[in-house]
């Protein structure tokens, strides 16, 4: 084999206490090596590694990307922590070190000063810990969320010149790291644990917690994480650290709730995530009727324990939450209960009939009315069982109604915008938006609405601000990771969608979604055998019902390499299924990939027809540009106030 030089940065992994291990149990130390090689192999690939070799308790691997790199050895070390991977011994312990510099290939194994190097830093890490070379340091700087910091200076064994190294602060380690500077005034709300004697309150508990969440985000300092991300830790038995370090929050909030009659006792404490110590604690019994005082109470009392300012001025405090009728606000809760587990057409009935219930035992419930209002344009945008104008007259006069009752509450100025957008009343659904979210920073529905309503616009940069944000306040959510991986590609932000592509990977369960949006990446960065081999991965031909995304992504690959009668096979197929939605944009673009121009017009055209079109891709995405410069894409512009 011709030997060939490159630059490539390379990562050594050793077990920490192999040589001990061996001599107690040899037997069931290489069990376990083989168990952890086994383990690290899929994080290394994912992240684009190639294993060069085994070092008998380690590996050398090799990337061609710094970043990718550091982010797989910090992402190793995150498996290891959270998992243990002890099997019937103890726990394993992993040394790791990266470098980057100029390799030479030989027969297979990668030779040269730089790998020497690799190996002299690994042994530098602590047990569990990721130790970088200056020059990896110099490459990913201001790129990832881990923090890094200095060692002092260290003689390397054989090597001639100084090499600077950088150790990883991992939030399990030092919790603290991840609640310095913009990150100490983030909180998360834990779901209220239910201690009523009727297991049937728990959508009171549930409701607790999205109330406190909302009102907690009212406060002007504080970056409270959205409801999304924080219900998945109901009835955890995770550590408040781990769940800290995951929420990338300082500090926590939780309690607990009993519902008896018409009174209630809430206890909540505030806990410290670096000391895990309690900064706060009340128990409050109350009356039912006393439950929003309570939650400004609760509120209150958090931004004294974390200084912070409840608004502007010296005598700046909470706004008063409109008191609402005690049953009122208990059909309130049961609908939004419903409604936030699922958007079927049988839900959404159910909780509009709970919302108008509310309605009629407190007709001053803006609450109530903003969440009828939102489920009355749901029930119409998604499944019409009136026409779009008619359940848009409704759910405007609804959202109208909430803000008129109370001009402070963020949710009446979000329904009235998700209308106005689908109305294609931009300037009015923008002025919505940013007043929501000036009454709730936090509000994470509002910033990704607002972000796909700016791509249409055709404003990237704005966008991309806005759905970032979204993630900072919703960081376990599946969804707004997928939108702001699509978004950063658009905008051929490579290294940005790759850094939130790892972290999709560990939010989508099954996989095929990341797969997809991986066969994206590398697509349009030219590597197209990696794009065909992770498209293979997603595809299926109906992922949910009468969803088609993956296969839909697929034909886009197949019809960008080339491979149109696939390509067009697959597209042929998808429109033969009864119902197709959420992907019909995908296909249009798969379509003039392969310069059918007809088909993909066909398709928006049929999407116009019925109000649900929407223009992001089109506006923003590079490989879009055949859309872009025929006319009917202009004329379509014109007919939703786009262009003039």
């Amino acid at each position: 084999m011709t030997d060939t030089r490159r630059l490539a940065a390379i990562m050594f992994v050793d077990m920490v206490g192999y040589t001990a291990s061996s001599q107690a149990d040899e037997s069931g130390t290489i069990r376990r090596v083989h168990d952890v090689n086994a383990r690290l192999q899929p994080i290394i690939a994912a992240a684009g590694g190639r294993r060069i070799k085994s070092t008998g308790d380690g590996l050398l691997v090799e990337f061609e990307s710094a970043l990718r790199a550091s982010e797989c050895a910090v992402e190793i070390q995150r498996r290891l922590h959270e998992s243990g991977w002890q099997g019937s011994g103890p726990p394993a312990q992993l040394r790791i070190g990266v470098h980057l510099g100029d390799v030479e290939e030989h027969d297979d194994d990668i030779l040269g000063d730089a790998v020497n190097i690799a190996a002299r830093i690994e042994p530098l890490a602590e047990p569990g810990g990721v130790s970088i070379s200056g020059e990896v340091y110099a490459q990913i700087r201001g790129k990832t969320a881990t923090r890094w910091e200095l060692t002092p200076p260290k003689e390397l064994k054989g090597i001639k010149h100084a090499v600077s190294v950088y150790r990883a602060l991992l939030p399990w380690e030092d919790p603290a790291a991840t609640a310095s500077g913009q990150d100490r005034n983030r909180i998360a709300v834990l779901p209220f644990a239910n201690f009523s004697p009727d297991a049937h309150d728990e959508y009171f508990a549930d409701g607790l917690t999205e109330e406190m969440i909302t009102v907690l985000a009212k406060i002007p300092d504080l970056r409270v994480i959205a409801r999304t991300s924080v219900f998945p830790y109901k009835g955890t038995q995770k550590s408040m650290g781990q769940i800290g370090s995951e929420l990338g929050v300082s500090t926590i909030l939780e309690g607990s709730v009993r519902k008896a009659g018409d009174r209630i006792r809430i206890t909540a404490q505030l806990i410290d995530v670096s000391t895990q110590a309690h900064r706060w604690a009340e128990t409050y019994d109350r009356k039912l009727e006393d439950v929003f005082a309570v939650q400004t109470d609760v509120a209150t009392e958090v931004a004294k324990a974390l200084e912070v300012r409840l608004g502007h001025g010296e005598d700046a405090r909470l706004p008063a939450s409109r008191p609402v009728a005690a049953e009122s606000y208990l059909e309130y809760l049961r609908g939004r209960a419903i409604m936030t587990q699922s958007q079927s057409e049988s839900s959404l009935k159910e909780a509009q009939e709970l919302f108008e219930q509310a309605l009629a035992l407190d007709p001053k419930n803006a609450r109530a009315a903003a969440a009828l209002s939102e489920a009355t344009h749901l029930m119409g945008l998604f499944h019409r069982r009136e026409t779009r104008t008619v359940s848009d007259a409704k759910a405007r006069e609804l959202a109208d109604r909430a803000i008129g009752l109370d001009p402070n509450l963020a949710d009446g100025h979000s329904a009235l915008g998700l209308i106005l957008y689908s109305s294609c009343e931009w300037a009015a659904a923008e002025r919505e938006a940013l007043l929501a979210l000036s009454l709730n920073p936090s509000f994470s529905d509002v910033r990704v609405w607002y972000s796909l309503m700016l791509a249409e616009l055709g404003r990237g940069e704005e966008s991309l601000r806005e759905m970032s944000l979204a993630f900072e306040s919703d960081p376990q959510s599946r969804v707004v990771a997928g939108l702001l991986v699509i978004l950063l590609l658009w905008l051929r932000r490579f290294d940005e969608a790759k850094v939130v592509l790892d972290r999709y990977r560990l939010l989508d369960s099954e996989g095929r979604l990341y797969h997809l949006d991986l066969a994206l990446y590398h697509l349009l960065q030219g590597n197209n055998d990696l794009a065909l081999a992770e498209a293979a991965k997603g595809d299926s031909l109906v992922f949910e019902s009468g969803y088609a995304g993956p296969s839909v992504i697929r034909a886009i690959v197949l019809a960008r390499v080339g491979q149109v009668d696939e390509a067009l096979r697959i597209l042929r197929a998808i429109e033969s299924l009864a119902a197709v939605r959420g992907s019909e944009e995908a296909m249009a673009l798969a379509y003039a990939l392969m310069g059918r121009l007809d088909e993909s017009f066909r398709i928006l055209e049929l999407k116009m027809a019925t109000g649900t079109l929407g223009v992001q891709m089109f506006r923003l995405e590079p490989l879009a540009e055949p859309i872009r410069k025929d006319p009917r894409f202009a004329e379509i512009l014109k007919k939703m106030r786009l262009a003039e």
